[in-house]
């Protein structure tokens, strides 16, 4: 017989791997968020009392979706009063029970997949589609999408219930759609995959910088739409996901603080994942169909081949950026464009471009865009505003690291060094404001 500690251990690690698998199956199967999310805890509960008695299954994931359904089931009989479409819907739930918990559609393999699509329904509201899959089928907090999104908890909390109503009420189903739709339905799963990156390649709170598990997961999901649906944007965000995440390892120092990408050690780049990047890059540019993923991997790729910093073409870079504010325009992306002209024109340029978007009233709360105005008045020997600019960025800040950084930045203003180098990478966030 296993111990508690041992017991609990296992559960937790298996929780923390599959507890998202799961719970997209349960929803598939019980027809509800609420009920699977109510099942998903109910079977962990039983995982957690059985498993030390009964030893750990061989298939655990199974077992818990299983549990977690029959259990599901269970509650619904016991419950005294029933209403004709709740004892409709126990009936069902029972007639289905002796499927496999693991009967997936055999060209989809993949539950999560579809809720993605479920979530990304036309019938929803743009807000609430990115922010309820974040929610359901990568596990993130109300408060770590609220931040991603720069909107408050309670706004974005009324957000999903708000999504989980409408698909309820409106029966909408947990399928991918059929082939003739999937065009149509792709941009706002394109742009959900890419929030979940960003979260785990730039986390937005935290001790860590970044979450490889989101990270590893949104990728994967990339894999799955690009043999699901041979589209050149799909090609496009893969491969930008990939280039940035062949930088992970140089990404921060030992102690898990900030180097920037004018300094990272390129020879811990993952030339593998930059091969893959640039192989599916080329064969969405050679489409000529693709647009602001595509764009923005382009962009990742012209630091992944630049053999040095200084090296980098930083006039084919703000092209690229110039390009995508057409395709794709927002302030962030402009202030990508701000710091690539400041990279190849000099501070002064693109000082006037930040100011530019700052005076507007646009990114006044971002952090990263008072951190690069802060860098450039630094190069340019405006010591007051840069010191002005950083303590803004730093009330902003909500990631630990990213506060050292800043914190750091600060005590440089105390010394003679004149160079500092631009954060060049807010590009990795520009879909996370919305």
């Amino acid at each position: 017989m296993a111990s508690d500690d041992h017991i609990r251990q296992h559960v937790d690690k298996i929780y923390r791997e599959e507890s998202r698998r799961v719970l997209a199956t349960l929803i598939r199967l019980l027809g509800d968020f609420d009920l699977a999310e109510d099942a998903l805890h109910d079977a962990f509960k039983a995982a957690l009392e059985q498993w030390k008695e009964n030893g750990v299954p061989s298939n655990p994931r199974a077992w818990l979706i299983s549990t977690g359904r029959f259990k599901m089931i269970d509650r619904m009989r016991r419950q005294s009063k029933f209403g004709p479409m709740q004892a409709k819907h126990t009936e069902r739930l029972t007639s289905d029970a002796a499927d496999s918990p693991e009967n997936i559609d055999p060209g989809i393999g993949d539950d999560r997949l579809r809720l993605i699509f479920t979530c990304c329904h036309p019938a929803l509201s743009q807000e609430a589609r990115p922010a309820l899959t974040l929610r359901e089928v990568c596990g993130l907090t109300t408060e770590e999408i609220a931040r991603a999104f720069l909107v408050t908890p309670s706004t974005l909390a009324q957000r999903i219930v708000r999504a989980k109503s409408k698909i309820r009420e409106a029966r909408i189903p947990y399928l991918v759609p059929p082939p003739e739709e999937l065009p149509g339905r792709l941009d706002a799963v394109l742009q959900v995959v890419y929030l979940v990156f960003n979260e785990g390649y730039y986390a937005s709170s935290g001790n860590s910088l970044t979450r490889v598990d989101l990270s590893a997961e949104a990728i994967r999901l990339g894999h799955l739409l690009a043999e699901l649906l041979p589209d050149p944007e799909v090609d496009g965000i893969l491969s930008l996901m990939l280039l940035n995440e062949s930088r992970r390892a140089a990404r921060t120092t030992p102690t898990g603080d900030i180097i920037l990408l004018e300094d990272q050690d390129r020879s811990l780049w993952d030339r593998a994942l930059i091969s893959e990047g640039l192989i599916l890059l080329k064969r969405a540019l050679a489409s000529n169909r693709f647009g602001p993923y595509t764009l923005q991997a382009a962009i990742a790729a012209a630091h992944a081949e630049a053999p040095a910093a200084d090296q980098t073409d930083w006039t084919q870079i703000a092209g690229l950026y110039s390009l995508l504010m057409r395709v794709n325009p927002s302030p962030v992306v402009e202030l990508n464009l701000a710091v690539a002209i400041a990279m190849r024109d000099g501070p002064l340029a693109g000082l006037t471009l930040i100011d530019r978007i700052l005076d507007r009233g646009d990114l006044s709360a971002y952090h990263l865009a008072h951190s690069a105005r802060a860098e450039l008045c630094f190069r340019l020997g405006r010591t007051e505003e840069a010191r002005a600019g950083w303590e803004r960025a730093l009330s902003l800040a909500q990631q630990k690291p990213e506060r050292r950084f800043l914190e750091r930045r600060l005590a440089q203003l105390k010394t003679d060094e004149k160079k500092i180098p631009v954060d060049v990478e807010f590009v990795r966030r520009q879909t996370t404001k919305g």
